[in-house]
């Protein structure tokens, strides 16, 4: 069992950054893939990005890539999303996810149905 504590979002204008930060406790932080994924009222949850154990491979949406940067720091349990040049449709609930595994495909970790354990998800807006 892991539990997840997301924390850093907010409000932003269009342009701005964010950092998100989700705290891993209650199991072996370095042994799962973690995630961050998002998700809009009356849409589904899908994916933003992910990362490997040991940060070695990173997956990144295409909507997101060159903007946003997945990291993590094993030795604080910590797994990061730094988001540049926000967007209106970068707005939802972004939820930080554990994979239980090292490693997965590109395509596995691109799934929600992947993702073991869920934190509770914080709020981003960009308005205009």
């Amino acid at each position: 069992q892991v539990q997840l504590v997301e924390s850093g979002g907010g409000l932003v204008q269009a342009g701005g950054s964010l950092r998100l930060s989700c705290v891993a406790s209650g199991s072996t932080f370095g042994v799962y893939v973690m995630g961050w994924l998002r998700q809009v009222p009356g849409k589904e949850r899908e994916f933003v990005a992910a990362i490997s154990w040991n940060g070695g491979r990173t997956y990144y949406a295409d909507s997101v890539k060159g903007r946003f940067t997945i990291s993590r720091d094993n030795a604080k349990n910590t797994v990061y999303l730094q988001m540049n040049s926000l967007k209106p449709e970068d707005t939802a609930v972004y939820y930080c996810a554990a994979h239980r595994d090292y490693y997965c495909s590109g395509d596995k970790c691109r799934q929600t149905s992947s993702y073991d354990y869920w934190g509770q998800g914080t709020q981003v807006t960009v308005s205009n």
